[in-house]
């Protein structure tokens, strides 16, 4: 998310937070002590550079920006994407938030029809052995209905992936 933000443009920590917050605050929280030593790796490494500059009060102020190795670095984590990055609902929707800064149309819809295959797999909550449970199968009311709105967020999510890479196939931009 970090390197996503940063590549719309440069931003203070604590916007980056914020706009972190925002786009995945209600699966978790970023605390200073998560967020601040992420930035440093990322620093260290070359993929942000900081700038320091006056702040509204006694205290300097930073701003995050991007370098050419933090584009690389973002792209390849976009472009392979895969295991929780596809698997995780939550995490797939950071990689989608940003899947724009891939350059490539053929990299976007590698990613997407690695989520598509993901989602075309049978799979449930809850388990009979290895015979995934329908809601059907299932008395208590409350894992059922974990079930219906799982399956609701699915066929939307699957009807979207396709109309997704549907559209790529007919302008003629991408082949599957």
């Amino acid at each position: 998310m970090i390197l996503g933000f940063l590549a719309e443009g440069p931003l203070h920590g604590y916007e980056l937070r914020r706009r972190m917050t925002q786009l995945h605050g209600h699966a978790r929280t970023f605390s200073d002590g998560t967020i601040y030593p992420a930035i440093n790796r990322l620093v260290a490494s070359g993929a942000v550079r900081r700038e320091i500059g006056p702040g509204n009060a006694a205290a300097n102020r930073g701003t995050l920006q991007l370098t050419g190795l933090g584009i690389q670095r973002l792209r390849r984590l976009l472009r392979d994407a895969d295991g929780h990055d596809i698997t995780d609902g939550s995490r797939f929707f950071i990689v989608l938030a940003f899947l724009s800064h891939l350059p490539e149309e053929a990299e976007r819809q590698a990613v997407l029809r690695r989520r598509l295959a993901f989602l075309d797999q049978p799979a449930s909550f809850f388990y009979d052995g290895a015979h995934p449970l329908r809601a059907a199968e299932i008395g208590d009311p409350y894992r059922r209905g974990i079930l219906i709105t799982a399956k609701a967020a699915r066929s939307t999510e699957l009807a979207w992936l396709r109309e997704q890479l549907d559209t790529v196939t007919a302008s003629g931009r991408s082949h599957p």
